[in-house]
């Protein structure tokens, strides 16, 4: 027989097949495990009642005490409604539902007492309330004022008669049959370390809480522990990967002495030599290293993983950057190849576009050894290229690639020993979510701008500035600059009135006449995107008019301005990337955002931090708060967002004591064999070993 919470969601009282079928599809409630982890996101105080007379309009809600003195169907059609009078002893309201109505209408009784809950509105001189709750009042313990759970629930369950109301029905009837199947799951001594609420009162408690302060700690609770295990998966990842992988020693650092003393173009900043020292750390110790590198856009990330290359091929292996497209691995390319040509270091490119020949030599050349340093796309996963000894893989912008493709690149050498592994982006990532995305990798931060690097200076402007924006654009063009101009859309929209792509392109192409353009979009093909970017970096095009494909590409140190058109309609961590875009040379560059006047609290936020920093780290805190982890990109396929109960944006505090919790106990007990974490033991056997969020309960 299944374990009580695998048990099917029909055999719950009042739910059977149709209601079980709708829970799934539409709440992916499956199990009583699912159910009892359905948590509610508010909770009303039903402890306040109203007299009709003391309503204002400004009220949330109100619970009101009276009868019904009459109740009748108006209209007809989609105007049909069902309208009853309610009254108590200082005055009338009017109730009134447009759904459900022949089903109301039979149970509404006249003279009978009832409590009515919802949402007030005015209507000339008097109070009505849409689609109110509807309690007897015989049934209601008024000498206990409850807090009540309001749950998630969509419009066909409601079509189906299952609101916030049923879910709590059914949630009740399944505690009182789940109180004693509900085993505690953290040892003693994290409970009493935090005076934490045992397991089943907080479950209790999170869904009909006694008291306000009952709700709190057994929100802290469910939230501890969640990331507890989170953090605990993570960390048993990390030290599996490290005793199982030892990794290649490397410590002979002769060619970077020789870059750094004869060939390295500019001053490293303190964070570069910080971050170096940490990779070489990890490169010496013996084990495997899976590092990530952030730096922000123009932090110098390309120099220190050349460093990195250098410590590798030094002691006789070889190395693989892998980019997700191809202009990317080109500018790698690019950018590498006069650093390796300095100490006389073969260096290829393997893209789709490498021809026959050009591949042969450097199949060859990578099974002999002879080359140290490739550069590539997904074209260095294809089973012909096999190294004689890859000693570093280095994953450029690696919320592009999927796990598997990472892994079959981590499977390259001919050897028995597996590369080290380092992984950048220049997607600024919050201390809490790169803690839980990148839980099982070591973090390494770029915090700092190179030396003489000005700021890119940031402006908001409004639809009436226009003109001007163009007059400033001319200047740039006519002192030798390059622009881009970034829209939102591609082509009209029937729901949204914005300037789209291909309108813009021809009103460019009007105000600058004798101005060579440049047009991309996402629907061109890979070969005209291409074509058009690389006219715009060899300074055949002067403006390049483009949608957000240009966010991570092309690095055109001549371009100094960015103007981004409807920029409220951009999320703020894409807005930081697209500025990234300019400011590549020595010259001041701009980005210019463009709105309407119309704009919502959130938009007004985004621009004013946009204008006020540059700094990527404090842009992403800020957008992490703005819009939660669910749309930071690359975290869809991290699986980090089976979160039930814990908000990364706020609860920072309790994941890093959750994280040194995870990190005390396995170090003093790995495998969990003491009785102590018996717990722990217990409940990570029940749960599913792919489930990303082991607090799951089973």
């Amino acid at each position: 027989m299944s374990r009580f919470f695998d048990t099917k969601i029909d055999y719950l009282k009042g739910v059977g097949e149709r209601t079980g079928n709708l829970l799934r599809e539409e709440l992916s409630i499956h199990t009583f495990g699912d159910l009892i982890q359905h948590y509610p996101f508010r909770h009303e105080d039903r402890s306040q009642f109203h007299k009709i007379e003391d309503i204002r309009e400004d009220m949330p809600y109100v619970q009101v005490i009276g009868h019904i003195r009459k109740a009748e169907i108006i209209g007809a059609g989609p105007k049909k409604r069902l309208v009853a009078v309610f009254v108590d002893d200082t005055g009338e309201l009017e109730l009134v539902w447009f759904k459900g109505i022949q089903w109301l209408s039979g149970k509404l009784k006249p003279q009978i007492d009832y409590v009515a809950f919802g949402k007030p509105s005015r209507f000339g001189q008097k109070f009505n309330m849409a689609h109110p709750e509807m309690e007897l009042l015989a049934s209601i313990d008024r000498e206990n004022g409850q807090l009540f759970p309001v749950y998630h629930t969509t419009e066909k369950l409601k079509r189906g008669r299952i609101d916030s109301r049923t879910i709590a029905r059914l949630q009740k009837r399944l505690l009182e049959k789940a109180y004693e199947h509900i085993p505690e799951t953290l040892p003693a001594s994290l409970i009493e370390r935090y005076r934490l609420m045992p397991k089943r009162d907080a479950l209790r408690n999170i869904h009909f809480p006694e008291s306000i302060n009952c709700l709190e700690k057994a929100t802290f609770r469910l939230k501890f522990e969640e990331l507890f295990y989170v953090q605990l998966r993570l960390l048993t990842l990390k030290l599996a990967r490290i005793d199982k992988y030892p990794g290649q020693v490397f410590g002979d650092t002769k060619l970077v002495h020789e870059f750094y003393e004869s060939h390295l173009p500019f001053e490293l900043t303190n964070a570069q030599k910080r971050v170096i020292k940490e990779i070489y750390a990890d490169l010496h110790s013996g084990k495997q290293m899976n590092r990530l590198l952030q730096g922000d856009v123009g932090s110098g990330k390309t120099i220190v993983a050349f460093i990195c290359m250098l410590i590798a091929i030094s002691s006789g292996t070889q190395v693989a950057l892998m980019a997700p497209t191809e202009i990317l691995a080109e500018q790698h390319y690019r950018n590498l190849t006069p650093f390796a040509n300095a100490i006389g270091l073969e260096i290829a490119l393997l893209t789709g576009s490498t021809g026959k020949r050009g591949r042969r030599i450097i199949d060859e050349m990578l099974q002999m050894g002879t080359l140290p340093i490739l550069v590539g796309t997904h074209a260095l996963l294809e089973d012909r290229v096999q190294f004689k000894n890859l000693g570093l893989s280095v994953v450029d912008e690696q919320h592009r690639f999927g796990v598997a493709q990472r892994a079959k690149l981590w499977h390259k050498n001919a050897g028995s020993e597996y590369p080290h592994v380092l992984v950048m982006t220049a997607t600024p990532i919050p201390r809490t979510l790169a803690m839980t995305l990148y839980g099982d990798l070591d973090v390494s931060v770029i915090d700092e701008l190179p030396k003489g690097r000005k700021p890119i200076k940031t402006l908001h402007r409004f639809e009436n500035k226009r003109l001007h924006v163009f007059g400033f654009l001319k200047e740039q063009i006519q002192a030798g600059r390059q622009v881009y101009i970034v829209y939102p859309l591609i082509e009209e929209s029937e729901k949204l009135d914005l300037k789209h792509l291909e309108d813009g392109y021809e009103s460019i192409r009007r105000a600058f006449p004798d101005v060579p353009v440049s047009c991309v979009h996402g629907r061109m093909s890979g070969s005209d995107k291409d074509y058009e970017m690389h006219l715009f970096a060899q300074g055949k095009t002067k403006i390049m008019v483009a949608t957000t494909v240009i966010e991570v590409g092309v690095d055109v140190p001549n371009a100094t301005v960015m103007v981004v058109e409807n920029a409220d309609r951009f999320g703020l961590a894409q807005l930081h990337q697209l500025r990234g875009r300019v400011g590549r040379g020595g010259e001041q560059s701009y980005c210019i955002l463009m709105t309407d006047y119309k704009l919502s609290k959130d938009s007004k936020v985004r621009l004013e931090t946009l204008v006020r920093t540059t700094n990527g780290f404090e842009i992403a805190e800020t957008d992490l708060k703005l819009r939660g982890p669910g749309n930071i990109e690359g975290t869809q396929q991290s699986g980090v967002l089976d979160l039930l109960v814990a908000d990364l944006s706020k609860d920072g505090k309790i994941l890093q004591e959750a994280r040194l919790s995870a990190a005390e106990i396995l170090q003093d007990d790995p495998d969990l064999v003491s009785l102590e974490h018996a717990p722990i033991r217990q409940h990570i056997d029940k749960v599913q070993k792919n489930t990303f969020n082991w607090s799951r309960i089973s």
